[in-house]
């Protein structure tokens, strides 16, 4: 992977990690058209997501403390279905990563849960520990390539009641404890390999970090404006081509 490849991929995940149209997905398609890409596992797309995440903290940092104060319990509950999803089938779904075709049909999958988020109208209901187990388990699908992890969090909060925004606020902070343990699980596991790519990594990190930062302002803008029959379109004509070109 050279340096200008990092920083593609950078872009592109800060840019897609928020919006509902799965980041993973986009860089499963970005490495297909890359013909010398090669990675340990899938270690780098896994620091690119470690990038997004500090990009939410950054971005949240005045009202962090409240936040977690607020969300904390619901945070630890949503996060077991992941971990529990991710240590059973690890070495399942890295392979899911190689099959840009799978990738086409959760493109689709995503694409109809942003159709039924946008149909769905807020009733204001507050989050739960039985409303962040069912967002927990959306979160769980999203492991897998292709199947976005806010827009299916955003969704499972949605088809509960809870505020978009609120689902929103919460999908992002949702996403720490699993990149965090997705890191520690790729760095333990492929560490030997990491030797001469740390320098061109890091580019790859910094650039996922400003991006997200970018990307998580506009998606709070599209919630609020409940534009999201655009990513609906989006993501079903991405995975058709995907699928069929």
């Amino acid at each position: 992977m050279t340096f200008w490849e990092a920083i593609v991929l950078g872009i592109v995940q800060g840019l897609t990690e928020f919006f509902p149209v799965s980041s993973s997905g986009h860089l499963v398609i970005i490495q297909h058209l890359l013909r010398d890409f090669r990675q340990p596992g899938i270690f780098f797309d896994v620091l690119l997501h470690l990038g997004t995440v500090l990009s939410v903290i950054f971005y949240f940092r005045k009202n962090l403390v409240k936040l977690l104060q607020r969300y904390l319990w619901f945070i630890f509950v949503a996060t077991i279905p992941a971990v529990i999803v991710g240590l059973i089938f690890s070495d399942f779904i890295e392979g899911l990563f190689g099959n840009i075709k799978f990738v086409g049909v959760a493109l689709v999958i995503t694409s109809f849960m942003n159709l039924v988020t946008h149909k769905v109208k807020n009733t204001d209901k507050k989050l739960t520990i039985l409303r962040s187990a069912i967002i927990g388990f959306f979160q769980a699908i999203a492991i897998v390539p292709g199947i976005s992890r806010s827009g299916s969090t955003i969704f499972g909060g949605a088809i509960t009641g809870i505020d978009k925004k609120e689902a929103a606020v919460f999908s992002f902070l949702l996403s720490v404890p699993v990149v965090l343990g997705a890191n520690f699980y790729q760095l333990i596991k492929y560490k030997d390999f990491l030797n001469g790519s740390l320098i061109t990594y890091s580019f790859g990190f910094m650039t996922s970090l400003i991006f997200g930062m970018i990307s998580i302002k506009f998606v709070l803008g599209f919630i609020k404006k409940g534009r999201f029959q655009i990513f609906f379109f989006y993501c079903l004509i991405l995975g058709l081509i995907v699928l069929f070109l």
